[in-house]
């Protein structure tokens, strides 16, 4: 097979030249061959090895796949293997696998082209937490037999609550004693332990089994039975404002730390304001659920596969201000004359066994307090002395305000705690300032008399003795009086002021520009004498009319706004469906609302949207909590957003918190046994509990679920839809996939789909019949009795009755011989037995179903002869 075409040289080669020489290569059989050629360079002999190989395959495959750490969040995720042919032939592979975790290899068999690759896709199912290490066999051709170990760590998606500063794992934090109005801040890290991102929200436990809101646990339990207003007090409490998160949603990387902030605030309630007694002492016990975002299969009645959340447990003491005055409230003080001093000693006792005590003093006029503010720790008093100085003669009564401070939240940043007071008592101080006797002096007046005058009208009583600062000024109309007016005067109309004669002091002063002055008689012009370094310019005077424009205009718009929220007050007040503005004295009486009427009242409020730092509670969930008060719509809904308020809504980016508040699901669709070639749907459950429309999009590219349909919705706010999911295969065997959706083509999540394909089949209520006599009937009587054909799959099966022929023939018959059960039905055969001479008592039938099962029925008679 092998030939040399060369021509050897006849003379030496010189240096720098060369001999070819070819050999060709043409084989008859497939095996491989080998020679040898011989070289002879003068005395020197080389032998050049020559080898004829026939083509082959050379096929290698990856060792292992490793799917790495995962979450366990029932995703089917895929990875590839790659087969390479490095040979000059086509290779054939094919992969056997025995076990249950990989879900599916394509493909298992197939040829690799010379000097290609063949990828083979390998799914597994996070459904649940476990080491994944399978392996699979692969027959390469050429190679043998080799293994493909498979390789995966399915974790649960943990979110860990840990301490700041120790960084320990936190089942507990006790706020402790609190003071009603004030805030106590703590801080926690939240940990995402887990090698994914996750979207986290915190959802308070309001009606969790052990929490406790409002009951002061150190009371006896008869004691708390017989309070049977402490459910009233508690009934009115909205436990979301007890308790602050900071922040209450979020999305954390993996293996991510987050710091959050909770802040116990608690509040009296409304039946609580004014009262202040120890009794009012409130514990809380509470429970804070860190949960990851998505659908809660748990309320739709499916899967529930939800679990990876985190709970905390909170606890807090509510406690009021037990500050008492000793003497108080109402503090007197002696009579005093202006210019005096008294002074009350009170003793302030702080009656909490808890908490401290931090006062201040608001300034009071005729009122001085030492100290005016101070610290009481618990169970102690303090003295403070309160001193009268009246400034002002008669009786004085005032309203001493007394701050109580703590900490409490800043209105800008609610992570930070800031002094401010949080509670406010009020004394009553009273005191009476006398005046003292004085003589009366008096001055003599050289102007017009006054209207009240002494005896001789010279003199004027000056009861304060001082003189005043400014110079007295008479003014009257000029039109009021015509006494002595000069005869050139006489037709002057104009609105001047008359200026007295003892004004004279005060007419060299700057006045106003636009006003005459005429004395009092003669009703002669005055002259008025400006000094131009202090009054106005006609700018100043401008500007300065302007700035009481604005002001006016101002205030009037305040005044106008006002009035409009009033109006607007009033109108909400009045305008609805149950008050009608009577009074209860008018004879209509309140209606007795019960317990129904206040649970639909508390589900319509939930309704509502929530404040953005309002948590989420569990009754407070819309999708848990007002299943009924939704709207309901199967059919007319718009494929993609069409009006411009649905094109806002739909293009939102939605919060971690909006995104819990929508429910789509279950999860896991699960359709049990299917029979292949049929047709069964499910619901995909959708709830948009948000005051916005959303937009759903289902991206399918799984064959057996094309015919799923619609695969595009937008929801109307709070309105709850479901789409069918059809579900149709003809290969038999477990099917599980997943499908994703989006919401408002941003927020993408995904819907695991299991179902088991199996062929169709029917049961027999028995697999053995006998056939009695019934008394009263002749021995030739036919014999009858009924067999039912169950039929528990959802597809329709054809079946045949086929009797087993023996060598004695038979003697039974069943009606009806052949027909269809629909699903889930059943039907009612009927078999008879025929007596004769030689009639068999015992026969067989195969109930035959059309691609599906074979079950026998066998039938016995029993004869009784009389004789």
């Amino acid at each position: 097979q092998f030939k040399l075409i060369v021509e050897n040289p006849e003379n030496p080669v010189a240096p720098g030249l060369q001999v070819t020489a070819f050999v060709e290569y043409y084989p008859d059989s497939k095996e491989d061959l080998q020679d040898r050629l011989l070289l002879l360079i003068e005395d020197d002999i080389f032998e050049i090895a020559v080898l004829g190989l026939i083509p082959r395959c050379y096929l290698e495959i990856e060792s292992e796949i490793n799917f790495g750490a995962v979450i366990a969040n029932s995703k089917i995720i895929s990875k590839e293997i790659s087969i390479t042919n490095h040979g000059s032939s086509s290779g054939a592979f094919k992969m056997s696998y025995d076990g249950v975790v990989l879900l599916n290899i394509e493909p298992t068999s197939g040829v690799v082209e010379p000097n290609s690759i063949k990828m083979v896709k390998v799914d597994i199912c996070t459904d649940v937490p476990r080491i994944i290490k399978e392996v699979i066999k692969v027959e390469l051709e050429g190679h043998g037999c080799t293994e493909v170990w498979i390789k995966a760590v399915v974790l649960e998606q943990v979110l860990k609550v840990l301490g700041v500063s120790c960084g320990n794992v936190l089942e507990c934090i006790n706020f402790g004693p609190v003071y009603f109005g004030s805030s106590k801040n703590e801080q926690i890290s939240l940990y995402n332990e887990s090698p994914e991102c996750i979207d986290w929200v915190a959802v308070l436990e309001d009606n969790a089994i052990g929490g406790e809101m409002g009951t002061d646990l150190q009371r006896s339990a008869d004691a708390v039975l017989q309070a049977l207003s402490l459910k009233n007090r508690t009934r009115d409490v909205d436990v979301s404002t007890l308790i602050l998160c900071i922040p209450n949603q979020g999305t954390l990387l993996p293996y991510e730390k987050s710091l959050v902030t909770l802040c116990f605030s608690p509040k009296k309630s409304e039946r609580d304001i004014g009262v202040n007694d120890s009794s009012l002492k409130q514990d809380y016990v509470l429970f804070l659920r860190f949960e990851a975002v998505g659908s809660k299969d748990s309320y739709l009645q499916a899967l529930d596969v939800n679990h990876n959340h985190t709970e905390l447990a909170l606890k807090g003491t509510g406690l009021p201000v037990l500050l008492t005055f000793n003497p108080g409230p109402v503090i007197k003080f002696t009579e005093c004359f202006l210019g005096e001093q008294t002074q009350v000693l009170c003793r302030l006792k702080n009656e909490s066994e808890s908490l401290p005590v931090t006062f201040s003093f608001h300034k009071t006029a005729h009122f001085n307090i030492s100290p005016e503010k101070g610290k009481i720790k618990r169970k102690s008093a303090k003295d403070v002395i309160f001193s009268f100085s009246p400034h002002q003669i008669g009786t004085i009564k005032v309203k001493q305000v007394v701050d109580i401070i703590d900490t409490g939240l800043q209105k800008n940043n609610l992570q930070v705690l800031e002094t401010k007071s949080f509670h406010q008592m009020c004394l009553s101080f009273i005191g009476v300032c006398k005046s003292k006797r004085k003589n009366i002096l008096f001055k003599i007046n050289p102007g017009i008399t006054p209207m009240i005058t002494n005896a001789t009208g010279q003199f004027v009583a000056d009861g304060t003795g001082q003189c005043t600062d400014t110079a007295p000024v008479a003014i009257l109309k000029s039109t009021k009086t015509k006494i002595h007016t000069h005869q050139i005067n006489r037709n002057c109309k104009d609105d001047a002021f008359i200026a007295f004669p003892n004004d004279r002091a005060a007419s060299v002063r700057p006045s106003e520009w636009n006003k005459k002055y005429r004395t009092i008689f003669t009703k002669t012009e005055r002259y008025n004498y400006i000094d131009p370094e202090f009054c106005y310019t006609d700018c100043e005077r401008l500007s300065k009319e302007a700035h009481k424009e604005y002001y006016k205009d101002f205030i009037s718009s305040l005044r106008q706004r006002r009035l409009q929220k009033d109006a607007a007050r009033q109108f909400y007040i009045y305008n609805n469906s149950v008050s009608i503005g009577l009074k209860p004295a008018e004879g209509l009486m309140s209606p007795k609302l019960s317990i129904k009427d206040i649970q639909k009242e508390k589900l319509q409020f939930k309704m509502l949207p929530l404040a953005e730092n309002c948590l989420l509670t569990t009754q407070k969930l819309p999708a848990i909590s007002s299943k009924s008060s939704i709207k309901e719509i199967w059919s007319g809904l718009s494929a993609m957003p069409s009006s411009t308020q649905e094109k806002e809504d739909c293009s939102l980016t939605l919060t971690s918190k909006q995104l819990h508040e929508i429910l789509i699901g279950p999860s896991t669709i699960d359709f049990g046994d299917v029979c292949v070639c049929s047709t069964t749907s499910r619901k995909l459950h959708i709830f948009n509990n948000l005051l916005v429309h959303i937009w759903i999009q289902i991206e399918i590219e799984i064959n057996e679920l094309q015919q799923t349909s619609p695969l595009s919705q937008v929801v109307p706010p709070l309105t709850k839809t479901h789409i069918p999911v059809v579900f149709e295969t003809n290969t038999l065997g477990i099917f599980k996939r997943s499908f994703t959706y989006t919401i408002n083509n941003q927020h993408r999540r995904h819907v695991l789909v299991v179902a088991k394909a199996v062929p169709v089949e029917l049961e027999l209520s028995e697999t053995e019949l006998f056939l009695n006599p019934i008394s009263g009937y002749l021995a030739e009587t036919e014999f009858r009795t009924t067999v039912r054909v169950y039929n528990r799959r959802n597809h329709p099966a054809k079946f045949t009755w086929k009797p087993i022929i023996t060598d004695r023939g038979t003697a039974f018959s069943i009606q009806p011989a052949k027909g269809f059960v629909e699903a889930y039905r059943d039907l009612e055969c009927e078999v008879v037995w025929h007596p004769g001479f030689n009639s068999p008592e015992a026969g067989e039938f195969n109930l035959c179903v059309y691609k599906g099962n074979t079950i026998k029925l066998k039938c016995f008679v029993k004869v009784t002869i009389h004789i």
